[in-house]
């Protein structure tokens, strides 16, 4: 309330006067009355006050509440007569009236609650305006206003000025008392907490190396609240020190290989967010200029700026700071990939703030990264100087692109790139890069072309960033999708996959059976010698001649290149047949499939089929020897009861023996080349149809050439079965070397015998012939009738037993191979257990201890 002349004043004293005569009580109507005195001193202060209200202007709402309040307390007759009243009062309007009626209202309604209050402490009986006059204690404060609490069921403030100068006194002893507590002013502390900001040591506050970061002198004196709120401002300036220090030795390094463009993009972002930073420090030292108003006086400009209003300031840059220092420390000796997953793990936090923060500046970061990607999927460059990408390349041989030459370096893997993800991008370079060396092939740019256009990516730099998963995948997929059909169609129609497999399996594995026939008819006797003596370059010609001689002379020239002799190495006592082997030169692509150590599987099957063919080839030999019976059984009526006796056991047991093991070896062939190797290439080409790339080719010959070793008992779960197996192969080989002495035997006997019945003319002549045939010095021949018999009887015992020897060893033999078949891992081994013992006959044998 301001008073404008001594006759205004005077009037509104006198208004005021009998405002409160009005309200005091009968006994103190005396203006001498000490009561009287009081109140309206008290009344004046009230009037002379700023009451600053805590709630909306609003009269219409004041008025209800007010209502409320006296309904509330049982005054309804009281609330209703304010209702009539305030109707009254709200329509006056015009000349004379008051404007500010919500005022009015709520400083009666403020003071009504403040009486209210005051009669609790109080003598009711005074009534009236009295119960307000106790005495008020002001405390006193750093503002220059008063607090008095009002009616505390809304908690009113009132604002009071003093008239006798009380808080103007206390302002000054608030100075002074302040003065003498601190030796330092705050705007001295402000400025030093700003060179601390800049990562410079200020007058108060220095650098500590020992805590690693700015700390206020000990031995200044000033309040611990004032001391603590500095040392929490000063932390800014540690973090930025470390940062700014990490950043300025980083790119002093730069473009070693321990840093890395990484590396180098995450210093730049971070160097970014410290020019922000230097902005609003820029900023803040503007307003430090202007000096801090003391709580007395009244501040003219709001630019001014106290330790309370810098940690206002700094509570954004703080969380920024801290986070790149925490950064620095965790990333600092990480590169690549490694870094930008280390920076992505503090990516993953609820704070807005800090997410947006993170993500503005892995954006930064990864901006390297996902240009290596993209340049590797579209175009297979692998520009990674400083060893940063999640893939490795390393120099290999063409065969071994494909398997060696790139690789995934988990270490450099970000974590928001996942493995099947990492996996098809390594396998998108992959593809292009095996087109470009090993295929010579140039139409992968196109797929790589089209690929970019149908994942809606630009091919520049920028097209991909950290958060963009989606567009990654798409890339990565359209990519992979169109180069690896690429390749597959280069591999099966220019490079003819499928027809080299079919020729491996023809030649290699034996499956051309006119081919493979003649071939050991016409090389038998060759490999037959010492293997020592064996001259590749004759084995070649005779390859050429089973070529021409069989169906295989109409395949292609191309695949008939590619079929060679080789001859396996070998030692002292080593025949042909233990060395000779086929082999097939898978040149460039195909090599990558047909590696060596593939070759070198498809070349143990080899021997395997070739030792069974072999078998087959000298039981089919012992057949075609022991197939002139009538002839045999004709001239053994001239022997002796004994002799001929031991001649047809012999014959009988020979024929018996050549029965059972032809059983075996034919069941174990058919088994073989249908049920094993038919079945298998069945699986391979239904699996090559539905190859997606070539890895998929890759893992479906794996698993054909598998399959094959596995079911022909060549893997290392059934070696035991495996050298059992080679045993009873050598004992039927040995059987019918056994059968072909016999028979020799047999017809040197017949011829002896036809010596002996000829007549005297045609003995010379026999005799002489037969001498040619038999150049043995022990030879039946030149004995007499007497010990032709005996020499006879001799020979056909000798054999038999011999034979009996063999069909003995080969029944434990076969009888134990049989017994191990239900025991092996591979359930189609079953198969050729029902196939050999169909009858049961071996499972009802006596077990073998």
């Amino acid at each position: 309330m301001e008073v404008v002349d001594s006759g205004q004043k005077r009037k509104v004293t006198d208004l005021v006067n009998d405002l409160v005569l009005r309200l005091s009580s009968s006994s103190s109507l005396n203006p001498n009355h000490t009561h009287f005195n009081k109140s309206l001193r008290y009344a004046f202060r009230i009037l002379s006050s700023r009451i600053s209200p805590s709630v909306a202007p609003d009269s219409y709402a004041i008025a209800d509440s007010i209502k409320r309040h006296l309904a509330a307390q049982g005054k309804s007759s009281k609330a209703l007569t304010f209702s009539e009243l305030y109707a009254t009062f709200a329509a006056k309007t015009g000349p004379g009236s008051v404007n500010n009626k919500w005022a009015v209202l709520y400083l009666l309604k403020v003071i009504s609650q403040d009486r209210q209050n005051s009669l609790l402490k109080s003598d009711t009986s005074c009534g009236g305006l009295p119960a307000l006059f106790e005495e008020y204690h002001f405390p006193k404060t750093h503002d220059s206003k008063a607090l008095l609490a009002g009616g505390r069921e809304n908690g009113v403030l009132f604002v009071m000025k003093d008239p006798e100068n009380i808080r103007d006194l206390a302002f000054r002893e608030f100075v002074n008392l302040f003065k003498e507590e601190c030796e330092v002013s705050e705007e001295a502390l402000v400025r030093d907490v700003l060179y601390s900001c800049q990562g410079i040591d200020g007058s108060y506050v220095k650098f500590d190396s020992k805590t690693d970061g700015y700390m206020l002198n000990d031995l200044i004196k000033i309040p611990r609240a004032t001391k603590t709120m500095v040392c929490k401002l000063c932390e800014i300036g540690g973090l930025f020190r470390r940062v700014k220090s990490y950043i300025s030795e980083s790119m002093d390094r730069f473009p070693a290989e321990d840093i890395g463009t990484v590396g180098q993009a995450f210093c730049a972002a971070m160097q970014d967010e410290l020019s922000e930073y230097y902005k609003l420090l820029a900023v803040l030292e503007s307003q430090s200029m202007n000096p801090i108003p003391l709580v007395s006086e009244s501040v003219t400009s709001g630019n001014y700026l106290s330790l309370r209003r810098l940690s206002v300031w700094f509570v954004e840059p703080m969380v920024k700071m801290r986070l790149m220092a925490s950064l620095v420390d965790k990333c600092g000796s990480s590169r690549g990939g490694a870094m930008v997953g280390a920076i992505h793990l503090h990516a993953q936090h609820g704070d807005p703030l800090v997410h947006e923060f993170m993500r503005r500046l892995l954006r930064r970061v990864c901006s390297p990264l996902f240009e290596m990607v993209r340049t590797w999927v579209l175009e297979g460059e692998l520009d990674d100087m400083f060893a940063e990408f999640f893939i490795l390349a390393q120099p290999v041989k063409a065969e071994s692109l494909w398997r060696e030459g790139y690789q995934l370096h988990a270490g450099m893997l970000p974590s928001f790139i996942s493995q099947s993800l990492a996996q098809r991008i390594l396998r998108a370079g992959k593809s292009i890069n095996f087109l470009r060396v090993c295929c010579d092939d140039r139409g992968w740019a196109d797929a790589a072309a089209e690929a970019a256009s149908a994942a809606g990516t630009i091919t520049g730099r920028g097209g991909l960033g950290y958060g963009e998963t989606d567009a990654l995948e798409s890339l990565v997929s359209e990519a992979s999708k169109r180069i690896d059909k690429h390749l597959l169609e280069v591999i099966y129609k220019r490079y003819r996959f499928k027809e080299h497999c079919l020729a491996i399996k023809r030649y290699l594995l034996l499956g051309q059976g006119d081919f493979v026939q003649y071939l050991m008819d016409i090389v038998g006797p060759e490999l037959s010698e010492p293997a020592n003596t064996i001259s590749t370059f004759k084995l070649a010609g005779l390859l050429e001649s089973a070529i021409r001689s069989s169906n295989a002379q109409y395949d292609d020239h191309d695949i008939l290149d590619r079929l060679r002799v080789k001859m396996m190495p070998h030692g002292t006592g080593d025949r042909g047949w233990d060395v000779f082997s086929l082999e097939y030169d898978a040149r460039v692509p195909l090599d990558t499939v047909f590696t060596e150590s593939v070759m070198a599987r498809y070349l143990k099957i080899f021997n395997f089929l070739w030792k069974l063919r072999r078998v087959e080839h000298a039981l089919i030999g012992a057949w075609k020897t022991m197939k002139p019976n009538c002839t045999t059984s004709h001239f053994s009526t001239k022997l002796q009861g004994s002799v001929k006796l031991q001649l047809l056991l012999a014959l009988r047991r020979c024929q018996v023996l050549w029965d059972e093991m032809n059983h075996f070896v034919s069941n174990l062939q058919y088994y073989i080349m249908f049920e094993v190797l038919e079945v298998s290439w069945s699986d391979f080409s239904n699996e090559m149809e539905v190859a997606k790339d070539l890895d998929d080719l890759l893992v479906a010959h794996e698993k054909y050439l598998n399959s094959i070793v596995e079911k022909s008992l060549l893997g290392e779960r059934s070696q035991a079965l495996y050298k059992t197996l080679f045993t009873l192969f050598d004992l039927i080989l040995r059987f019918r070397s056994h059968a072909d002495r016999l028979y020799e035997g047999i017809t040197e006997l017949q011829a002896r015998i036809t010596v002996a019945s000829s007549s005297s003319r045609d003995k010379t002549k026999v005799a002489r012939s037969a001498k040619e045939k038999s150049s043995d010095p022990g030879s039946w021949l030149s004995d007499g009738r007497k010990a032709l018999t005996q020499r006879a009887g001799e020979f056909l015992n000798g054999t038999g037993q011999d034979l009996n020897t063999i069909a003995n060893e080969y029944s434990s033999l076969l009888e134990g191979f049989i017994s191990q078949l239900p025991i092996q891992h591979h359930v189609d081994l079953k198969f050729l257990m029902f196939r050999l013992d169909f009858t049961e006959f071996y499972t009802r044998q006596q077990p073998i201890v």
